[in-house]
């Protein structure tokens, strides 16, 4: 028997046609608080609580960009639930978040154009490195760009982008680095109507700017 979406599971459509059966992938809430035991500053981006309708491109915190399928009640282990149906065409994943839990869960709209563009200032601050150990950043990495807060995102590429001259990336940075664009370019190609290749070149020539 399926575990039911309600108890925080994703249905996951396999990536192939031939797969018997969907995966699934734990549907997992924006992180509370950072490696170093202190709270995770709330996100910017989902200040108030916020009304979803089919159509809807959203950001959940820890798979990015999405779009609402549709909202729908349904009956879930003896109980009637209103379910938002999010899709992330890039990995073939349906999220049902109960519209109840959205806002506890980190889901919010698209960031409006003012808030992408304190991200992009974001961008051309200093960089802040801690001089503690590379684990303990790179945690402190991850849970910013899976906090889904695009400032928190815009803050991991400005610490991590290098320069021309400057010292190259190790293979651990590059992929945070990549990660932190990646999801920065999903949210700006869907304000922009365009594709994310098209975003992640826009960031790409903003960034070698500064």
């Amino acid at each position: 028997m399926k575990p039911p979406a309600a108890h925080g599971m994703a249905e996951t459509q396999a990536s192939t046609p031939y797969a018997a059966e969907p995966r699934r992938a734990e549907m997992r809430p924006a992180p509370t608080q950072m490696p170093n035991g202190r709270p995770m500053p709330p996100s910017r981006a989902a200040a108030k609580e916020e009304n979803f309708t089919e159509g809807d491109y959203v950001v959940y915190p820890t798979h990015g960009v999405g779009k609402v399928e549709k909202i729908a009640v349904e009956d879930i282990a003896g109980h009637r639930l209103e379910l938002i149906h999010i899709t992330f065409e890039e990995n073939r994943m349906t999220l049902r978040v109960p519209v109840t839990k959205a806002r506890s869960a980190g889901l919010r709209k698209l960031a409006t154009r003012k808030m992408f563009d304190e991200a992009l200032a974001v961008l051309k601050g200093r960089a802040r490195i801690k001089r503690t150990m590379w684990s303990r950043r790179a945690q402190e990495y991850e849970a910013k760009i899976n906090s889904g807060d695009p400032i928190a995102i815009a803050e991991v590429v400005r610490d991590l982008h290098r320069n021309a001259g400057q010292p190259d990336q190790s293979f651990s940075e590059r992929q945070i680095y990549e990660a932190a664009m990646d999801r920065l370019a999903a949210e700006l190609a869907a304000l922009d109507q365009t594709d994310k290749g098209a975003a992640a070149i826009k960031l790409a020539n903003f960034l070698k700017t500064l």
